[in-house]
């Protein structure tokens, strides 16, 4: 028989399933007859509900999809397929790859650069605004009224970052997530111009404005560039590429240092040049993201549209057959239908949740306070204690970002075999340890002389441990210990937290160091120890999991039961079941 002949006999698989009479003979018209290249025979078929002749004895048989080139083995009723043994383990294909880095450098790579833009720039722009404020009214400004300028310029990048955050869920819900990231672009191409020409324009004002501006892009984009990624990676890639924009964020950071060189732009001439160049990733995004395809989850969970996340899924995974990422996310669909989308109210009101939220909020807010900023801002005075000329230390400053940059791409590497717990933990032991050591080296370096390069071994150390751990993997943790229906509330819910505690080091800093001098640092360390602890005795580890694994696993802390189906038929719709067989002439 050819195999794209009509003389098998073909059962309708809904209707048979229903119990109905409704059977195909030879010769009529293939009722859907391939499903890409296969033969679909109902698994009610093989459970008893009919007996054609040229069935007989496949009551035991597992149904399995198998092309036309793929050779299938039959052992003790089991059949395999190697299209099947292929797809067990995800691959780095080219488009999952290109997405990654697309969307990380136009969105995650702008987040660092605008962290550490202003800093080597800052004399000459306080310049520009005394210049500028002389000019206008014929005195010069008061210092105190400058040192509030600055102090705004600084400190409305993270307020912006807060109310970004607070944009996300109703942004991913309604335009998704590659649609919220072109979106987002437009706030940055917008901030550009307006810093770039800032100074042209003889205007101080828009450059704080356009802070809030790149504030609001950030926040968007720390939340929603680790969310979509996570969503299109498979489950044994999902930690890797989780930790790529955390990636683009140091890079991003490095790069504004090396910019900001003295000797590039970081001068009287070319600090505006420096500020509008951010618009650049934006741009290069616009361009090309439209190319790429949106989150399956996001088409087939939240807008339905099966076709859609099926073809994306198919490219992003360089095969034909995702039918077991399609099941899983059916079961995932099922298993949430009785709560439906999470508000960030119903987030916190919701008990089957309860841990995965205390988790995300514990470990985004430990990231922040840390003190990552505070030893950001004493390295420069602990380089200069230990011999380093004033004029060398911006390139000091450099290496201290490369070596940033280098650690999170190692984490890149390990985190699929070491796992996130472990990265955290240790993390987080490397970054209490250095802030002990670190005390202890601050105050003893004016009467021990080589306490001053032991201070610098614990910077380094401290970037180190914080940069394998406690900036990457929180993200990550937080794209899967939720589902989908709540995964956009807790972004925003652990983005705010982010940005809030990021605005409170920054406002505080200060004041701890003013009244207790290097004794800030015990405090950092005090909640390195207690974010330690905690994830050690609350948090999972989720390497290699899928998303109901993690679920399942986060239900038992919880003390609930998860409503899941235990027929397959219940959560996969029945003409997309994986029971399928491949009948050819040879067989019959």
């Amino acid at each position: 028989m050819e195999r794209g002949g009509n003389s098998l006999l073909w059962t309708d698989t809904a209707t048979a399933l229903g119990g109905g009479q409704a059977l195909r003979t030879a010769g009529e018209p293939e009722p859907a007859a391939r499903y890409r290249g296969s033969w679909l025979i109902s698994p009610a078929l093989l459970k008893g509900h009919f007996h054609p002749p040229w069935l007989p004895g496949l009551e035991e048989a597992t149904l399995s999809i198998c092309d036309s080139h793929t050779n299938m083995k039959l052992k003790g009723g089991k059949q395999e397929s190697s299209e099947d043994s292929e797809g067990a383990k995800g691959k780095m294909t080219l488009p999952l790859a290109l997405a990654a880095l697309v969307s990380a450098f136009g969105s995650s790579f702008q987040y660092g650069y605008n962290v550490s833009v202003i800093n080597s720039p800052a004399p000459y722009m306080q310049d520009f605004y005394n210049r500028t404020y002389l000019d206008r009214t014929g005195a010069p400004m008061d210092s105190g009224f400058q040192t509030l300028l600055w102090s705004l310029t600084v400190s409305m990048f993270p307020l912006g970052g807060l109310f970004g955050s607070l944009m996300v869920w109703p942004m991913v819900n309604n335009c998704g997530r590659k649609g919220t990231l072109l979106i987002n672009n437009l706030f940055s191409i917008a901030a550009a111009i307006l810093m770039g020409t800032s100074e042209l324009a003889k205007t101080f004002e828009v450059i704080i404005l356009s802070r809030v501006v790149m504030g609001i892009f950030a926040g968007l984009a720390s939340n929603v560039v680790p969310m979509f990624l996570g969503e299109m990676a498979p489950k044994n890639l999902r930690g890797a590429i989780g930790v790529v924009p955390q990636l683009f964020i140091t890079i991003g950071i490095l790069a504004a240092q090396i910019l900001g060189l003295n000797s590039i732009l970081g001068n009287a001439e070319g600090w505006p040049v420096l500020l509008g160049l951010t618009g650049i990733p934006s741009l290069l995004q616009l361009l090309t993201l439209p190319f790429f395809p949106e989150s399956p989850r996001y088409l087939l969970l939240q807008k339905g549209n099966e076709k859609q996340a099926r073809r994306a899924l198919q490219r992003l995974r360089g095969r034909e057959d995702v039918d077991d990422e399609i099941q899983e996310m059916y079961q995932e669909d099922q298993s949430e239908k009785e709560e439906g989308q999470f508000s960030v109210l119903s987030l916190f009101t919701f008990r089957g949740l309860r841990w995965q939220l205390i988790s995300i909020i514990v470990m985004m807010a430990g990231q922040q306070l840390s003190g990552v900023n505070a030893v950001f801002y004493y390295a420069d005075r602990i380089f200069e204690s230990a011999g380093v000329p004033s004029s060398s230390i911006q390139y000091v400053t450099v290496s201290i970002g490369a070596i940033n940059v280098v650690m999170t791409l190692l984490a890149v590497f390990i985190v699929e075999s070491l796992g996130r717990r472990i990265l955290l933990l240790a993390g987080f032991v490397l970054c209490s340890a250095s802030c002990a050591i670190l005390t202890l080296a601050l105050n003893l370096q004016t009467t021990v002389s080589w306490m001053s390069y032991l201070s610098i071994v614990c910077v380094i150390a401290y970037i180190i441990g914080h940069a394998i751990g406690p900036s990457p993997i929180p993200a990550v943790m937080i794209t899967e210990m939720f589902l989908q229906s709540s995964r956009p509330a807790a972004f925003m819910v652990g983005g705010s937290v982010h940005w809030l505690s990021n605005f409170t080091v920054g406002l505080v800093f200060l004041y701890m160091e003013a009244g207790l001098g290097p004794y800030s640092f015990l405090i950092f360390c005090a909640i390195c120890v207690t974010t330690m602890l905690y994830i050690f005795f609350i948090v999972p580890e989720t390497k290699n999991k899928t998303f109901m694994e993690i679920n399942r696993i986060m239900a038992k802390r919880n003390k609930v039961e998860i409503q899941e189906s235990k027929e397959l038929t219940d959560s996969y719709p029945l003409q997309k079941q994986e029971e399928k067989k491949v009948l050819s002439s040879s067989e019959m």
